[in-house]
């Protein structure tokens, strides 16, 4: 029987109770969390060794038989293996666990999804929400296309997509079926290049008519300035989300761009930051005095002393970067909250600068720019909302004034 290196501490994990302490301080734990993680730490490696288990088996499906036996016994904290998230990310990065980012397809279709995945984020450059939903649609394609031995598409002709466009873009709004259509053509675009299909038949799908049933809503400049006035500057959090919102507001960023600044981003003399946008491209923008004095503040007076070097990091346990562009998004319901006014996204505030350059005389090339658009048919969404430069348009009434 194996024991731990610490006295009453038995089972593969005992070696490596002192270290893990160490890495949960790091993270920012407070005594009572170190202390439920260490406890489990005990009760884990216990099981282990009582079940004549590896320390590999934390990191397999065995482990849920753990949990169960947890649950029946009336825990009521670390209930199922999300709990073994701290561990397992110690023990990856000393080395004891292979780091494992996802598991390997197991059939011959999640295999080809797998390297459609891979063709999107690293070929196409696609960030993790987009390819998200592109891989749900070819996974619906490729489900289609199963005849129960993995899906064929030797025999693929246009009227089996256009079968197939119909059906998925039953019920879809208008926005959603054209995410779809674009979907599915990267996915036939890649069949082709992987030599599963004779002929490219991403023009074969057919394109979604009809147009955009309103124009982007802005919020208004009262709105504005409440959300930004909701964040309490005497605290860390909320100087932190002083300086998101900040970042929104002004400078008109994604939610994702938000989450992806680095310290590294900021070149502090020059008063510029890099921003990394879709399709990997990284644009230098002016950094706007207010904004600048925010993220300066958050990184004087609240930003943890860690290794990430993400710029925006959570405020409690684990202490790592924000998630992405929904932690954005939670950052500004807060405020929504804490302000009185109804939920807003952080896209909205993104049109509210567009609409605001618009009014105070901006060009939609200037505001494309500033939005860093990739085509100008995006920013001229935003010259349906100047009523002002319309009426200069508008035609009289045959017959007089009506």
């Amino acid at each position: 029987m194996s024991r731990g290196c610490r006295r009453g501490l038995v089972g593969p994990l005992g070696c490596h109770r002192e270290g893990f302490r160490e890495d949960l301080r790091r993270l920012g734990y407070s005594r009572s969390g170190e202390k439920r993680q260490l406890q489990l730490l005990a009760s884990l490696s216990r099981w282990l060794e009582a079940e004549c288990l590896s320390l590999a088996a934390v990191a397999s499906p065995r482990v849920e038989s753990f949990f169960v036996a947890r649950r029946a016994a009336g825990y009521v904290n670390l209930r199922t293996d999300r709990s073994l998230a701290p561990l397992l990310g110690y023990l990856r990065r000393i080395g004891v666990l292979e780091k494992v980012e996802r598991t390997r397809p197991v059939g011959p279709n999640e295999e080809l999804l797998d390297r459609f995945r891979r063709y999107l984020m690293i070929e196409r450059g696609l960030v993790e929400g987009t390819a998200r939903f592109y891989i749900h649609v070819a996974g619906l394609f490729v489900a289609e296309r199963d005849g129960g031995n993995g899906a064929t598409f030797v025999d693929l002709k246009a009227a089996d997509v256009t079968r197939f466009v119909t059906e998925v873009c039953d019920g879809r709004g208008l926005s959603s079926a054209r995410q779809a259509i674009s979907a599915l053509r990267s996915f036939l675009r890649f069949l082709h290049l992987e030599g599963l299909t004779s002929v490219a038949l991403d023009d074969a799908v057919l394109s979604v008519a009809g147009s955009s049933s309103s124009p982007p809503r802005p919020v208004s400049p009262e709105v504005v300035a409440r959300l930004v006035a909701s964040c309490d500057r005497r605290s860390v959090m909320g100087r932190r989300d002083y300086a998101i919102l900040m970042l929104l507001v002004r400078l008109g960023l994604r939610g994702g761009e938000v989450a992806g600044l680095g310290l590294d981003d900021f070149d502090w003399r020059a008063g510029v930051v890099v921003v990394r946008g879709k399709g990997r491209r990284r644009d230098r923008l002016p950094l706007p005095a207010d904004v600048g004095q925010a993220v300066a503040a958050y990184l004087w007076c609240g930003r943890p002393r860690v290794e990430d070097r993400r710029l925006f990091l959570r405020c409690c346990a684990p202490i790592r970067g924000l998630a992405g562009s929904g932690a954005v998004g939670a950052v500004v319901a807060r405020a929504c909250r804490a302000a009185g006014v109804p939920f807003v996204s952080p896209h909205r505030l993104r049109h509210t600068l567009a609409t605001e350059m618009l009014g105070a005389g901006a060009s939609l090339s200037e505001i494309g720019q500033v939005l860093r658009h990739r085509h100008t048919s995006t920013t001229a969404i935003y010259a349906a909302v100047d009523h002002t430069r319309l009426a200069t348009l508008a035609r009289p009434w045959p017959g007089g004034e009506q």
